[in-house]
């Protein structure tokens, strides 16, 4: 499979399919490079969130909004608490979580809009970046899914939110970005114990002493086929947020103490 996010500059990884078929579109991943922040955040984190210094982060977060030409004023942010809950985004929320932590949209871990002039951004150290667009009615949506979120259903919440808009599950193009890889994923059974059944067997692979590697990845794109997704409108990416350490972030590489990538997707004005 062709890769879907295209590294287009030092800090930043584009949907460059998605791109050229919704006119207006932007959307992509950030790398961990080209920013200014210190050691362990070094050097393009954009989580608010973590320990860095909030001047650094706005400072690259600015810097981003050279390349994605939509203005900080105009980000939007989610609390991520690793639920599933989802918020439609209109211009009344322009602005939140873009510069303060304490601003973002509490409890949310999915956005979508089909509103102009707005970035819907989600923060990322290895949990999957699954990006929504509808090409009919130009809805378009980011979850943050964590081991939580996935087997939760962030992605079905997804897919009945777009629905509740008027879009056809059949028209839904979803890409799943980079994140922790299968082979560098391991978990304990309480893990594992809340995968349904019918998907153990397609991401689990048991280690033996109780361990397991777990494919969030591919779960995601699962969920999505049993709500109506079609399998060749889900592009996944090779990437991998622990394995390619020169480009990303990895909360379980680091050991916890590092910054975070953002996912985006909007349209400019």
């Amino acid at each position: 499979m062709t890769e879907p996010f295209q590294q287009v500059t030092e800090s930043s990884l584009a949907l460059t399919k998605w791109e050229q078929l919704i006119p207006g579109m932007k959307a992509g991943f950030t790398t961990r490079n080209g920013g200014i922040s210190a050691a362990p955040f070094n050097t393009l984190n954009l989580g608010l969130h973590v320990l860095d210094h909030s001047e650094n982060v706005i400072a690259n977060r600015r810097k981003l909004t050279e390349i994605v030409h939509v203005p900080l004023e105009s980000w939007v942010s989610g609390e991520q608490t690793h639920q599933t809950n989802v918020h439609m985004v209109t211009n009344d929320d322009k602005g939140k979580g873009s510069t303060r932590y304490d601003t973002t949209l509490k409890q949310i871990d999915g956005l979508m809009t089909n509103q102009k002039g707005i970035l819907c951004t989600a923060f990322f150290a290895d949990c999957v970046p699954v990006y929504f667009a509808d090409p009919k009615t130009g809805y378009i949506g980011i979850a943050h899914a964590g081991w939580k979120g996935t087997v939760h259903q962030i992605g079905r919440k997804m897919v009945e939110t777009l629905q509740s808009a008027g879009a056809d599950p059949a028209d839904l193009l979803v890409a799943i970005g980079p994140s922790i890889s299968r082979d560098a994923y391991e978990v304990d059974e309480r893990v594992v114990n809340h995968i349904p059944d019918e998907f153990f067997e397609k991401v689990v692979t048991p280690k033996g002493n109780n361990r397991f590697l777990l494919d969030l990845k591919e779960l995601n794109a699962e969920i999505l086929l049993q709500q109506g997704v079609l399998r060749h409108n889900i592009d996944i990416t090779n990437y991998c947020t622990f394995r390619d350490e020169d480009l990303f972030f990895s909360h379980r590489r680091d050991q916890g103490k590092t910054g975070r990538m953002l996912g985006y997707i909007g349209y400019g004005k």
